[in-house]
């Protein structure tokens, strides 16, 4: 019988706490066929010197994930020696592991190459309110090396107003907010692209386009061909299995109207793990721990339940 934590955090692994030290680039192995997450969660101590995007930039994380998965801890000034975990563990999102996919709700992408056993996964900035990020299937249409970057009239009108007004062009260099690379997409008037400014990635800063660190877009740009497929998602509430165990990630759902309630958030937790018909029909959920993970919002994969069939119980499967 699964056991209430108190603390959210304080339910991952041991093996997974003790890996100590910054991360590589986030190249993971594939899990083996019906698992679902991939990294490890790690831990390192904080120099003086250290903040959370200096961290993030680092480690390939996002400014938010960072802040999610060390709540207390002051982003600008963490201190000398603290710990700081690195939220480095994911659930792959649902669907089919193929080309490139986008969680909005995680300001993450994944990339899967065709024919390798991996993924690849980056930190993101995403549109900001007002400007979101759409959900769309589309595809890769073409691929440009420093790229100009043409202001639609929309962002000329609103830098304007605010006595900022842009040029109709901004060549390629240092000043291009679209950096050294740009994707495009087959949804119009949004792109995958680097970035003149290292902070913003993993927060709603865009206008609406995917923004990456410069050294991610052009690793992503030797991988990904034109025509690849892209899913963007926005999916804060993941299930994962992974060692015949059920994990649940969680993370603050998106909203331009408002924080959602608490009955909104266990209401797309629940529709989250209906879509997943493989879990649905044989889970005995610990609805304590649910209730955790989902105040917590910190990203982290957390075990939420046995399948129903490793329980020594006649009882029926509880939801």
């Amino acid at each position: 019988m699964l056991l209430r934590v108190p603390t959210v955090t304080r339910s991952l692994s041991l093996a997974a706490l003790f890996a100590v030290g910054p991360v590589a680039a986030l190249e993971l192995p594939l899990p083996p066929p019906g698992e679902d997450i991939v990294g490890q969660v790690q831990v390192i101590k904080a120099k003086y010197e250290d903040t959370f995007a200096d961290i993030g930039v680092a480690n390939d994380l996002g400014y938010l994930e960072m802040v999610a998965a060390n709540p207390g801890v002051d982003p600008w000034l963490p201190g000398e020696g603290t710990e700081i975990v690195l939220p480095t563990r994911y659930i792959l999102p649902p669907g089919p592991r193929e080309g490139i996919v986008i969680n909005l709700a995680e300001y993450r992408m994944y990339y899967y190459p065709k024919g390798q056993n991996v993924v690849h996964t980056f930190p993101l900035g995403i549109g900001r309110e007002g400007w979101g990020s759409p959900v769309a299937q589309t595809t890769v249409i073409a691929k440009t090396s420093n790229p100009a970057w043409y202001p639609p009239k929309s962002i000329r009108e609103e830098h304007a107003a605010d006595g900022d007004p842009l040029p109709t062009v901004v060549p390629p260099g240092p000043d291009n907010p679209l950096g050294p690379f740009k994707f495009s997409l087959g949804v119009t008037g949004y792109l995958i692209h680097g970035s003149n400014k290292k902070f913003g990635i993993g927060m709603r800063v865009s206008h609406g386009c995917f923004r990456m660190l410069n050294p991610n877009v052009l690793e992503l740009a030797k991988m990904a061909p034109v025509g690849t497929k892209v899913r963007i998602l926005n999916d804060p509430y993941k299930f994962g299995v992974s060692n015949g165990k059920i994990y649940l990630e969680a993370h603050t759902p998106l909203d331009d109207h408002g924080e959602p309630s608490v009955v909104d958030k266990h209401t797309a937790v629940i529709n989250a793990l209906i879509k997943r018909e493989d879990l649905a029909g044989n889970l005995r959920l610990n609805w304590d721990v649910v209730r955790e993970v989902v105040a917590a919002e910190d990203g982290l994969p957390v075990e939420i339940a046995e399948p129903a069939a490793a329980v020594a119980s006649s009882a029926p499967a509880v939801f």
